[in-house]
């Protein structure tokens, strides 16, 4: 174990459980935090700016740990929410969730009520373990002052070394008093690449495919295993696919990037992955919404062997049968294996410019069909085309929006896209050339997460562009953190796609309810002007020539003058494929007031 290059307090000292803590926060590296504050943890609050740490306040907890989120994705360290206790902390258990899908090592600081009034059902008491445990990698429950650093530093070395959301539970009244403490040194795991035998076994699998292709997860990201990737790559002259959501898993511009898997993904990478006689899943969990079948083609390819890369023994295997399982760091993995195929000739070799030419024909017919995909087709979509025509203003075909919007993104952007369907959409659409660059729910998909997310981010990384994609429903949930990045400086871009609508469940309806629309539409003010009533700027965008250029002036004011702005674009109420229909069936009604209702 290697440990990090701050160096804490040295041997044990006379000190406040709070300067215990504040100083094992420092020595772990935290400058900043997102939070509200709240008395539960005043007495270490009132410390964080002597030691270096940046209270960021937000509007709502919720926000605070999407921020968190934001903030350890670009910069690959903790990101850090704390609020008061009971209902400050209740209010994050959303996004702690969405960050445990995506293993950010996110700590969580929940004060509690204090112990000599647990159990009685005072002000703000709540059991705040159970809450959490679903959704956390290790939980911390500080049950003596003397031991505060000890705890918080074991919540900072686990969230790293389980790759995900850890929390740090501790009495309120647990911030006071006198105590003899060591800060502890942070510790950090070297991973490996696996074990020999596994790795041998992939290596001649590789050795010996005609059809390889590689999935660039996750694991490529945070092991920073982009290089690493495209080495193995170059060497097989595989087609690259990212996983679902990972669409900054491997450089755009590379001729064997296909693009993404998953709902929404590219045609061109399902159709050759379909082809793979090996599959190496090199840091993917393989997971079920990520490899559905889209476009009408079930793609995941029957007969071929699979090798899957994984830093967590327990993804390997779960949900896809495989051939070679391997338990190792993403990067170290890549070079094992480029390693074991140097100097060899390799059966693929013998097809690699043919393959080579059957990607780009790919890309290109995909290219082209994004080109040509204009609108939904389906008669609903055509249908509501035809009645917005009768209303007053202009509506833009979310897909056309797609497509300008991904033309006018400034290189280095960081873009987060929430759930709904013109962000699902979406996907087929985000390209990016360097990782830490897309971040979405992932499989927890919550409304109200990009903007937050988004916010985290630009903290991490003032000098990149920030860029958030949400409809009009998700807006609703969190556009009130307009006001933290006016109050705080930190200027982002929202993209608001204005559609009037519960698009992704609203589509159900359509394909299974008869178009009987419950609780689907939404009556919205306008959004600019909201923004503008918080202090950010406001545009709408209701031409297609107007797309690139307001997304343009946007990202201008934010890089240029530090102005965030909220880019409200008039949206159609067409609707792409349904989002999930998993439980869904044409529904058979059984009462009698009912039957001729279906």
């Amino acid at each position: 174990m290697s440990s990090s290059t701050t160096t804490p307090p040295a041997g044990p000292q006379k000190m406040t459980p709070s300067e215990a803590f504040v100083e094992t926060l420092a020595a772990n590296g935290v400058t900043e935090m997102f939070g509200i504050m709240g008395s539960a943890f005043m007495d270490a609050m009132d410390i964080f700016a002597p030691a270096g740490i940046r209270l960021i306040p937000v509007v709502h907890e919720q926000g605070a740990a999407h921020m968190a989120d934001g903030y350890s994705r670009v910069s690959g360290r903790h990101g850090v929410v704390i609020g008061q206790n009971g209902p400050g902390i209740s209010n994050c258990v959303t996004a702690i969730a969405a960050a445990f899908w995506a293993h950010s090592p996110v700590v969580i600081v929940t004060p509690e009520a204090g112990t000599m009034g647990i159990g009685l059902g005072g002000f703000q008491e709540a059991k705040q373990l159970p809450m959490f445990q679903e959704f956390t990698k290790y939980q911390g429950h500080v049950t003596h002052p003397a031991r505060m650093a000890e705890y918080t530093g074991r919540c900072f070395d686990r969230a790293m070394s389980e790759m995900g959301p850890t929390q740090l539970n501790i009495p309120r009244d647990y911030f006071y008093g006198e105590i003899t403490a060591e800060i502890p040194q942070p510790h950090r795991l070297e991973r490996g690449p696996g074990g020999e035998h596994s790795l041998d076994e992939a290596a001649e699998l590789l050795a010996k495919a005609k059809f390889p292709v590689i999935i660039s997860g996750g694991g490529v990201v945070m092991g920073d295993a982009v290089e690493e990737c495209k080495a193995l790559a170059e060497r097989l002259g595989a087609p690259v696919v990212n996983s679902y959501l990972h669409n900054d898993s491997f450089p755009a511009s590379h001729p064997l990037w296909c693009g993404p898997l998953g709902y929404q993904g590219s045609k061109a990478a399902m159709k050759l992955i379909s082809k793979a006689d090996v599959v190496l899943a090199l840091g993917s969990r393989l997971g079920p919404f990520g490899t559905l079948p889209q476009h009408g083609m079930d793609y995941w390819p029957k007969n071929a062997k699979i090798i899957q890369i994984d830093a967590d023994n327990k993804m390997l295997g779960l949900v896809k049968k495989i051939t070679v399982g391997i338990c190792g760091d993403a990067k170290a993995a890549a070079t094992a294996l480029s390693q074991r195929l140097a100097g060899r000739t390799l059966a693929c070799d013998a097809t690699k410019e043919a393959r080579a030419r059957e990607i780009a024909d790919e890309k290109t017919a995909w290219e082209k069909e994004l080109d040509e995909w204009t609108h939904e087709r389906d008669p609903f979509s055509l249908d509501m085309i035809e009645e917005q025509k009768k209303e007053p203003g202009n509506y833009l075909h979310p897909r056309q929006v797609l497509r300008e919007l991904e033309k006018a993104m400034p290189p280095d952007v960081m873009v987060s896209t929430d759930i709904g369907n013109i962000n699902s959409v979406a996907n087929s659409y985000l390209r990016f050339e360097k990782p830490r660059s897309l971040f979405a729910a992932m499989s927890w998909g919550n409304c109200g997460y990009a903007f937050p997310t988004i916010i985290g981010a630009k903290v991490a990384a003032p000098h990149r562009p920030a860029i958030s994609y949400a409809g009009d429903g998700a807006w609703g949930m969190s556009m009130m953190e307009t006001m933290t990045c006016v109050r705080h400086n930190i200027p982002v871009t929202a993209v608001v796609f204005h559609n009037r609508q519960w698009g992704a469940e609203k589509k159900n309806q359509v394909d299974f309810y008869n178009r009987r629309f419950v609780a689907g539409e939404l009556d919205n003010q306008s959004f600019a002007g909201i923004a503008r009533a918080m202090g950010a700027e406001g545009i709408v965008v209701d031409k297609l020539e107007d797309v690139g250029p307001a997304l343009k002036k946007a990202i201008d004011m934010q890089m240029n003058q530090g102005k965030t702005t909220i880019v409200e674009i008039m949206c159609t109420r067409e609707l792409g494929d349904p989002f999930r229909r998993d439980a869904l069936s044409k529904p058979v009604r059984l009462l009698d007031k009912y039957k001729d209702y279906v």
